[in-house]
């Protein structure tokens, strides 16, 4: 017995001692193993008489039963120990960010007008909208076309099949009866943008039938053609993000301004590119005027006591100046690489105080 209690002593202390499976193995074949020492022992009983092997036996079957529990709670004790390291080494943090990747953008001629609308709005002007297909009195006569203007003829305008009444509707050609439906609608002061879509028969790099506009106007006593420089030579400064903006101004013929006048902006077109606020070059940006007289009696309104100023430009090419695109056409693709690249986050909506673009 007293060997008994040695050999246990010993066995466990090796089970205990073990470092990793393959020591314990080691033991364990060392210990109940077919040549092991406690199966060693099992074989002596056969020549022991019967009162021996009874308790003889008894006590080896515990040893062995009491080895055997030790080294198998061994082995699951290192078996979580080696999987813990494995976890421990070969681990994936599924916390970390995933790499960011846009599913879709905000198309570059939205994102132009969204900041042409947020710098008027801060200098207080309110946005003012109507519908794409209009009459001929919205569109022509209310703004002093005269009756043979090549604009009322079929190769500028789109015009839909003549009613039985005669009159022909159509595809506005300009946001501007938006500022005729304001006049009409509305008494003085007034202090609007019109953004919008319209069409003319007109197709190459830097024209398509279907292009975005704001026009703008105001009508109060007193307005004269200062206001309408300071106000215009303001929102190309904020638009374009830059304070060395020079401009001049060239007589011009509008219907439905007089005087009136091309707006031209200074800037540098070497390298392939427009820089505004830089060079010696000239670049025509957008139609402006005092508002013809004829225009406010058409609205109902008394050119005698009221004066005002407008102005028109083309959302598409602004965005084309500021973002360097080529070609408007790109604009009407549809392809998605076009957009990804030039396309903006519908996140970061423009606005003065944090940044237009």
């Amino acid at each position: 017995m007293t060997d008994l209690n040695t050999l246990e002593a010993d066995v466990l202390a090796q089970v205990a001692a073990a470092g990793d499976l393959s020591t314990l193995d080691a033991v364990r074949v060392a210990a109940v193993g077919k040549t092991g020492s406690i199966s060693g022992l099992l074989k002596t009983l056969g020549a022991m008489s019967p009162e021996e092997r009874k308790t003889q036996g008894a006590a080896i079957n515990a040893l062995r039963d009491k080895v055997t529990e030790a080294i198998a709670v061994k082995k699951a004790a290192l078996e979580a120990a080696e999987l813990d390291a494995r976890l421990a080494s070969e681990t994936l943090d599924l916390s970390l960010p995933a790499p960011y990747r846009r599913k879709g953008s905000v198309h570059p001629t939205m994102q132009t007008m969204d900041e042409i609308v947020a710098v008027f709005a801060e200098m207080g002007f309110a946005v003012a909208e109507g519908p794409d297909i209009e009459d001929d009195f919205h569109n022509f006569t209310a703004l002093n076309f005269p009756e043979k203007h090549p604009a009322r003829e079929m190769h500028d305008t789109f015009f839909f099949n003549t009613k039985e009444s005669g009159e022909r509707m159509l595809l506005r050609t300009h946001t501007s009866p938006v500022q005729v439906r304001t006049m009409v609608s509305q008494k003085p002061p007034i202090r609007i943008i019109a953004p919008g879509r319209t069409y003319r028969v007109d197709n190459d790099a830097t024209h398509t039938p279907v292009f975005h506009q704001v026009e703008g106007l105001v009508i109060d006593k007193g307005v004269h053609m200062g206001h309408l420089k300071w106000t215009l030579e303001t929102f190309l400064a904020r638009f374009f993000e830059t304070d060395a903006v020079t401009t001049q101004f060239r007589p011009h013929h509008f219907p439905f301004t007089e005087p009136s006048a091309e707006m031209d902006v200074q800037c540098d077109r070497s390298g392939g590119e427009i820089k505004i606020g830089q060079g010696t070059s000239w670049l025509e940006i957008l139609g402006c005027g005092m508002v013809h007289p004829n225009v406010l009696r058409a609205c109902g309104i008394d050119p005698d006591e009221y004066q005002g100023f407008a102005f028109g430009m083309g959302v598409d090419r602004l965005g084309m100046l500021k973002y360097g695109m080529p070609d408007l056409r790109d604009m009407w693709s549809s392809d998605v690489r076009w957009l990804s690249h030039y396309g903006f986050s519908a996140f970061a909506a423009p606005n003065p105080a944090s940044g237009l673009s």
